[in-house]
């Protein structure tokens, strides 16, 4: 397949290193079927485009899923879950909500201030989560009538993708972002889905160690996905 190259920029994880990513041809035809397939050979969605890293001599950023049926909870997150024995998950659809928006608002100026993340425009904010051809949800996470987060998901034939999730920066002993990915699983297993994906993972850096928290679960490699339990 042919990838459209951009320009080196520096790494945002690896200051001494070079980036660079590759986009899929915004001429190609895509659905849901074709997603699951860029999805399974370690590519991701931002906007509009597929993308994954093709960084001058560094593999570092992995794609990594969950095989959700096979999710062993640690005894992290069944105190997550437990703690959170309010919440609720209800799918909104592919909705541009005002309290979606302002809950995007303050996580992104709580969490990336000065980040270029901040910029809180209604359009910026839905062109970067949704994408015409592809069938999007935003689950809610509720306890009661309270928003407590939005967990941005992608629908395949056959997995979610995370796309982004946001919540209440002001209650950080929920564990929110733990709570969204251990609700997606379940939705997940519920639907019959086989894989969450939860996009790049870095070995190395710190901010992407809850990722490989979930076992097991795979890391795309360029021999193919490797197993971890």
């Amino acid at each position: 397949m042919r990838l459209f190259p951009t320009g080196l920029h520096e790494c945002p994880y690896f200051g001494d290193r070079p980036a660079r990513l590759g986009f899929v041809d915004p001429r190609l035809p895509l659905d849901s079927s074709a997603y699951d397939q860029l999805l399974a050979h370690g590519f991701r969605r931002s906007g509009e485009q597929i993308y994954r890293p093709i960084c001058p001599g560094c593999t570092a950023c992995r794609s990594l899923r969950l095989p959700v049926h096979r999710f062993r909870p640690r005894r992290r997150h069944r105190r997550c879950r437990r703690d959170n024995h309010d919440v609720r998950l209800r799918s909104r659809g592919r909705v541009l909500d005002p309290a979606h928006h302002a809950l995007y608002t303050r996580y992104v100026r709580a969490r990336h201030p000065g980040g270029g993340m901040d910029d809180a425009d209604p359009d910026l904010y839905w062109r970067f989560l949704t994408a015409d051809w592809c069938h999007t949800e935003f689950l809610e996470l509720r306890a009661g009538q309270d928003l407590l987060g939005v967990a941005v998901t992608d629908v395949t034939d056959g997995a979610f993708s995370a796309v982004y999730t946001f919540y209440d920066p002001d209650l950080p002993r929920r564990s929110l972002g733990t709570l969204a990915i251990l609700m997606q699983i379940e939705e997940a297993q519920r639907r019959g889905l086989d894989w969450l994906y939860l996009g790049y993972w870095i070995e190395d850096c710190p901010r992407m160690s809850y990722k490989a928290d979930f076992r097991p679960h795979e890391v795309f490699t360029p021999e193919g996905w490797e197993a971890v339990e």
